[in-house]
């Protein structure tokens, strides 16, 4: 079969013209979301309450894995479960280095834990799972990165990408019966939109944990970041730092143990 060279050349031009089309509207829809998100996150710290503590240290890398927490409640007993390890755990490491204790981390992609194990591999006081967190024991398909080669995965389809795998989630209760652990003192969630179900499954399953550090992922759905703060106040806990850009949405809520679980 012959082929028509002269029509291949002629659509070449227009296949190249299309995808410079895609491109611009990408970067045009990306712009306009941002603008979006940044008036929320704007709408969000004028209206949150903030209750600021002179114990507050940032620890982790500034850039991408910092948090920030409430020094004097951490020591080397303090139990903490760190959800979401992507290629950075400076935090759980500094948390190591400054209160001496040992971190649970979890995270389902195959990628992030051949990051962590290389990256504590000298720290036995590191301990990976590979598992990601959820309200419930079961499996949920796993959805690529927005941008090809990122290792931040979500289990919400949180950017709308194609499924690469199935991963296994754990609820928090049930991580803690077979760790043995009767309460936490940290949660940290940063689990590309599974954020909100996570903290429901906490809240059903009466989970006394004292600090928790979420980020809210990013294009969230309208108002759903600003009802979880809300859910949080009404269960005792106090906002204590919040570092909120457009596309970042970090914040650190404490409960005094005094108040109770529930």
């Amino acid at each position: 079969m012959l082929k028509n060279v002269g029509s291949e050349r002629a659509g070449a031009p227009a296949a190249a013209a299309a995808g410079r089309w895609r491109a611009v509207r990408a970067v045009a829809a990306h712009a306009a979301t941002g603008i979006r998100l940044r008036a929320r996150a704007r709408r969000f710290l004028r209206d949150a309450e903030i209750h600021p503590r002179d114990d507050l240290v940032e620890l982790g890398s500034r850039g991408y894995g910092f948090w920030v927490v409430p020094a004097r409640l951490l020591g080397p007993e303090s139990r903490c479960y760190l959800a979401g390890v992507g290629e950075d755990i400076t935090f759980d490491l500094a948390l190591i280095a400054r209160f001496g204790c040992t971190v649970h981390a979890f995270d389902p992609v195959p990628a992030a834990r051949a990051y962590a194990e290389a990256a504590a591999r000298h720290e036995p006081r590191f301990v990976f799972h590979p598992v990601g967190l959820w309200s419930s024991d079961t499996t949920l398909p796993l959805h690529a990165p927005a941008v090809e080669g990122h290792v931040s995965h979500s289990v919400t389809d949180l950017h709308g990408t194609r499924k690469v795998a199935d991963a296994p989630v754990r609820s928090v209760a049930s991580l803690m019966r077979e760790l043995g652990d009767e309460r936490l003192d940290l949660l940290k969630i940063s689990a590309e939109g599974a954020e909100y179900e996570i903290l429901d499954g906490v809240a059903a399953d009466d989970v006394d944990v004292r600090i928790i550090c979420v980020e809210f992922a990013q294009p969230a759905p309208r108002g759903r970041a600003e009802r979880a703060y809300g859910e949080l106040r009404a269960r005792g806990y106090d906002l204590v730092d919040a570092h909120v850009t457009a596309w970042t949405w970090k914040a650190t809520f404490v409960r005094d143990r005094a108040q109770g679980a529930g």
